[in-house]
């Protein structure tokens, strides 16, 4: 069982100990730390709640409204929904915050509060800590009964994210109708069934071909949308002949793609080929994590633009954003952040921009993904143990590459001319994550390799002091 307080959420597996995964009363501490978090900074007693469809969605949801409503605090309810609706709403509704109840890309055990200000955006680093410091120390006092909060289902969120979607100039409905497009989608049978159908249907795109769409939270596989679990996908794109497949996970803020001939775009290139978009019509900058791919730096510079490295998590991609005046931005995992629609990943509003630069492109999208620059990430994790000092572990590898240019914005960054290592403590498991990415697929697995054992030396030296 595990439970994980972190910048990007209150995220655990159900069942357990209280403490120890995301029980009952866990999920009653943190939504009502939050609430009265909400209040105290905005004197706005109304939340926006939205989840996913995982099964332990509607029990998480229940507990998070009723505490909320026992602090005097008023609900809207967006019910099945995604991430970035949740986000677009919360402003909307004028809002003093939103909780998303999802565990994103996480398998099915586990699920997630996700908190939100009330600009939409994520709560920054501070703001958590001060929420999960009142978790643990405050004395609640709930409402009496003619003060609590009242609740209000609304579902008319979808069409009003979609009438977003189609009001931004650079998504252009006539030249994706024109391209006739012929699409495979998976879903993950989560929330991402219902919306991504909406959408293609607003954009115009006559055929689907529809797999693992129904919202029932019993995910068919791995629900992270990388190539090794789009096996079906693939498989269903060339059995059809479509022009490209659409993954999403079960929150909808990530997005990749499948070629025409079944092999993935690549869930970097993403953000590469949006961003690429986006800069042909508009000069400026981009700002993606220091995991994500030198592509989009390419891309960036050869468009008379500057690009910018920030601190892996999404609230600290939106902050540098801000600071650089971003066009376009987000993370090499599939994110897409265009602030023209809000400050939040949005897979809906990267597929309308992405179909729009393949029509525009006119050629198939394996075709577009070749016109990239072609660099390989390497993704490797080591498990971490209760004895595993990291801190100090990280700065025994700065010093071995101390001759190297390198960063310790989030974790330690070490570049080798156009390769790098990436090596940080995640915010969603009990690992550390290492990231190399090369011009080759096997030079970056070399670069991985050796830096992995450099870290195996650093930890048995430390086992045998």
């Amino acid at each position: 069982m595990t439970l994980i307080k972190s910048i990007s959420g209150i995220r655990g597996t159900i069942g357990g100990k209280a403490g120890d995964a995301l029980t009952p009363t866990d999920i009653v501490k943190f939504s009502t730390a939050f609430g009265l978090w909400v209040k105290a900074q905005t004197g706005n007693a109304k939340i926006v709640v939205g989840r996913d469809a995982r099964i332990s969605g509607e029990m998480v949801r229940n507990l998070v409204v009723g505490t909320l409503q026992g602090i005097g605090i008023d609900v809207v309810d967006v019910g099945l929904s995604t991430t970035p609706t949740v986000e677009i709403a919360v402003p909307l509704e004028q809002a003093g915050g939103g909780i998303i109840i999802t565990a994103s890309h996480n398998p099915k055990q586990w699920n997630a509060l996700k908190l939100l200000n009330n600009k939409g955006e994520f709560i920054n680093d501070e703001e958590g800590k001060k929420v999960l410091e009142m978790a643990e120390n405050a004395e609640t006092e709930f409402a009496p009964v003619d003060d609590l909060g009242k609740v209000r289902q609304d579902d008319s969120y979808l069409q009003k994210h979609i009438d977003q979607i189609l009001a931004l100039p650079l998504v252009d409905v006539e030249a994706i109708k024109k391209a006739d497009f012929k699409v495979a989608i998976d879903c993950v049978n989560s929330s991402g069934g219902i919306f991504v159908p909406a959408l293609l249907k607003a954009l115009g795109v006559q055929t689907v071909h529809q797999l693992y769409c129904e919202p029932d939270g019993h995910f068919p596989h791995n629900p992270e949308p990388l190539p090794e679990n789009l096996v079906d996908l693939r498989k269903l794109v060339t059995d059809k002949k479509a022009d490209l497949g659409i993954a999403v996970d079960p929150d909808v803020d990530r997005l990749c793609f499948v070629c025409e001939d079944g092999n993935a775009f690549g869930e970097e290139y993403t953000l590469v080929a949006v961003a690429d978009y986006i800069l042909k019509n508009q000069v400026g900058n981009t700002v993606s994590n220091l995991s994500s791919t030198r592509a989009l730096r390419d891309v960036t510079e050869s468009a008379g633009g500057e690009y910018h490295a920030s601190a892996v998590g999404e609230v600290n991609v939106v902050t540098l954003m801000k600071e650089k005046n971003a066009v376009i931005g987000g993370e090499g995992n599939g994110g897409v952040i265009y602030p023209e629609l809000h400050y939040g990943r949005d897979a809906l509003v990267g597929i309308a921009l992405f179909l729009t630069h393949l029509a525009k492109f006119g050629g198939p999208i394996s075709a577009l993904r070749a016109s990239y620059p072609s660099y390989f990430i390497s993704k490797n994790k080591i498990t971490l143990t209760p004895e595993m000092d990291i801190d100090k572990l990280l700065l025994q590898v700065e010093e071995k590459y101390k001759s190297q240019p390198y960063s310790t914005i989030d974790g330690l960054k070490i570049e080798f001319g156009k390769q790098w290592v990436h090596l940080r403590r995640s915010n969603t498991e009990p690992i550390i994550r290492i990231y190399s990415e090369s011009a080759t697929e096997a030079e970056a697995e070399k670069l991985a390799k050796e830096v992995m054992e450099e870290i195996r030396k650093l930890l048995n030296d430390r086992r045998s002091e």
